[in-house]
């Protein structure tokens, strides 16, 4: 039985307009490419013909590898999510750096999601495990690259 993948609704959207914009624009177009190409003649050492059948394998491999994402998707709606006030995928969290003081707000999202510069980070990162299932007041754990750091949870909103 295939694993299912969480997927926040907003990450389920983005994956869905990439693929719509795979199938209307960039298919029709490489497959145009290779049309133009294939009509100047002799395609042993055409490198405009290469560079599109190049594309046109990246696009395809693309679209499987989306429908198969969206097909084992389950999309959760952080807004719809009542844990209690504990940490759980699509939790945003506000944190406070217990050395430093430094205050970060993070959102749990899925590997397809994540951005750190976006405050989105993956649920099977390190922070992520350290988070899911804390509540406000908790300290979290994390064992960085750069040590180990404590993050006092400071507020988690469902949002």
């Amino acid at each position: 039985m295939p694993t299912t993948i969480p997927i926040t609704t907003r990450g389920a959207e983005k994956l869905k307009a990439e693929l719509h914009r795979l199938k209307t624009v960039d298919r029709p177009g490489v497959i145009q490419a290779i049309a133009e190409a294939r009509a100047q003649g002799d395609l042993s050492e055409n490198a405009e013909y290469e560079a599109a059948k190049d594309r046109q394998g990246f696009i395809e491999g693309r679209i499987q590898e989306i429908e198969g994402k969206l097909a084992a998707a389950q999309i959760i709606d952080p807004t719809t999510v009542d844990a209690g006030g504990r940490v759980v995928f699509g939790a945003t969290v506000e944190l406070e750096e217990e050395t430093s003081g430094e205050k970060v707000r993070y959102q749990i999202v899925g590997e397809d999601e994540a951005d750190l510069k976006q405050g989105l980070i993956n649920v099977s990162s390190p922070i992520g495990r350290a988070l899911i299932g804390k509540e406000e007041g908790d300290v979290a754990v994390v064992e960085a690259p750069g040590g180990t750091k404590r993050y006092e949870i400071v507020a988690v909103h469902y949002v």
